[in-house]
């Protein structure tokens, strides 16, 4: 919404100022994505104050207004007029604060009236920090948390639900969303196995400040009013601006190899497919994509019809085809999966999408295994390009290929995704031993 008023008012209060549009419009739309990455400006959450997100206007307004005016002595021909732009500023940034605060102010109404939009809650400890929260919960509707219970272990009352070990299931049971932790209430131990808890869940732990050391990951600090909660810190592809930048790169990239490479390369590989066995050009099957959710991934169709499709390929592996056996090697085969990219479903760069087999098979078995399902999964990889790919012969193989998968998620950066394109490229070129 807020790129559709820019653009709109810079058509309307802009447009005497002999602007080239071709090349205007994307430099404005870059801009402001990369400001709002940098001043974390749709970093607004529901205990975020009103001063917060003032102070977020003000700064992506005004880094914004240079980069427009910083525009002008590298054009053509334009005619700069003070006026025009201060006009076009003023009525976009009235325009879009409008639009923020109105959202912000009626989500806080619609959870308070209609009882929707919460988070469900439990926080382990039975402290005087941890009432003081719970009755912060109770008399801040507006943010939307529904507490549930405590658990402790070194207390016993009425108000406690029940002992840390019955934790796990209850959260499951009830669908708790986050899980609020007073660090004097539980070993190191516990709070480590904890921490997996969440991560192979997908539920989010926060942690109740004290004077306990916090080994394990970085945190972030933030207020629900005056009371300070720790939360661990999410990744760079949970933010909204990154998501945005990566799903347009995915449009880019993906738009450039179908018309590019795939408009007449798919008719030759549909002759060649169709001459040596019968059956459909392409193959698509149900993988686990993003939060597990399943999606049907495209290939072109590198083996001979058979009902063991749930089966990876093995080296020599009698099912596959010879033009197939020439696709896999040199990876065409996964070049329909940019129509999977196109519609959301897929990314360019992340970790590859697993067989239902394996994700039942590894999903409890291997530590953070249900990390990789954070983000969408890619065409390629990390662990790809770091030669695990292919069949999986020993647990090992699965291990080494989530570790790089979660490095990836945790570490990742726009000259990463890069890196992994190009390498994925030469490995194409050079042959990859585990490409069968």
């Amino acid at each position: 919404m807020d790129l559709l008023i820019i653009t709109i008012g810079c058509f309307i209060f802009l447009e005497e100022l002999h602007l080239d549009w071709r090349y205007y419009l994307p430099y404005q739309t870059f801009s402001w994505i990369a400001i709002a990455f940098f001043v974390k400006f749709y970093s607004v959450y529901r205990f975020t104050t009103p001063v917060e997100i003032f102070s977020k206007l003000v700064k992506q307004s005004v880094l914004f207004l240079l980069l427009v005016i910083a525009f002008f002595p590298f054009a053509k021909e334009p005619i700069f007029s003070g006026s025009a732009i201060a006009i076009f500023m003023v009525v976009c940034v009235f325009a879009i604060s409008v639009v923020k605060l109105l959202l912000f102010y009626y989500l806080k109404k619609y959870r308070i009236i209609t009882g929707s939009n919460f988070r469900n809650t439990v926080i382990i400890g039975y402290t005087a920090e941890a009432i003081r929260l719970k009755e912060l919960f109770e008399n801040r509707n507006d943010y939307g948390y529904r507490f549930m219970g405590y658990f402790s272990d070194k207390k016993s009352n009425e108000n406690i639900v029940g002992r840390v070990s019955e934790l796990k299931e209850f959260v499951i049971n009830n669908k708790v969303d986050e899980i609020y932790c007073s660090l004097n209430e539980i070993s190191n131990e516990q709070l480590k196995n904890l921490v997996e808890f969440a991560d192979d869940n997908k539920k989010t732990i926060k942690f109740i400040p004290d004077t306990k050391e916090i080994f394990s990951k970085n945190l972030k600090i933030d207020y629900y009013e005056f009371f300070p909660v720790l939360s661990l810190q999410k990744t760079m592809l949970h933010d909204p601006v990154t998501k945005v930048f990566k799903r347009i790169f995915d449009i880019v990239f993906s738009l450039v190899i179908i018309l590019g490479m795939l408009s007449w390369l798919t008719p030759l590989l549909a002759i060649l497919i169709k001459l040596e066995s019968r059956g459909p050009v392409f193959f698509k099957q149900g993988r686990p994509g993003i939060d597990e959710k399943e999606f049907f991934c495209y290939k072109f169709r590198s083996m001979r019809m058979n009902k063991t499709t749930e089966r990876e390929a093995s080296k020599n592996d009698p099912r596959v085809t010879r033009i197939g056996r020439f696709m896999r090697k040199t990876s065409i085969d996964e070049m329909p999966q940019f129509l999977n990219v196109l519609m959301g479903e897929m990314s360019v760069v992340g970790p590859r999408p697993h067989l239902w087999s394996q994700n039942k098979a590894y999903g409890n078995k291997i530590k953070k295994y249900m990390v990789r399902h954070y983000v969408k999964p890619g065409i390629t990889g990390l662990a790809q390009v770091r030669g695990y790919r292919g069949e999986i012969e020993t647990d090992e193989d699965m291990i080494n290929r989530i570790k790089f998968d979660v490095f990836y998620i945790e570490n990742w950066s726009l000259l990463l995704d890069l890196k992994i394109i190009v390498q994925t490229i030469i490995n194409i070129f050079k042959g990859d031993e585990k490409a069968y």
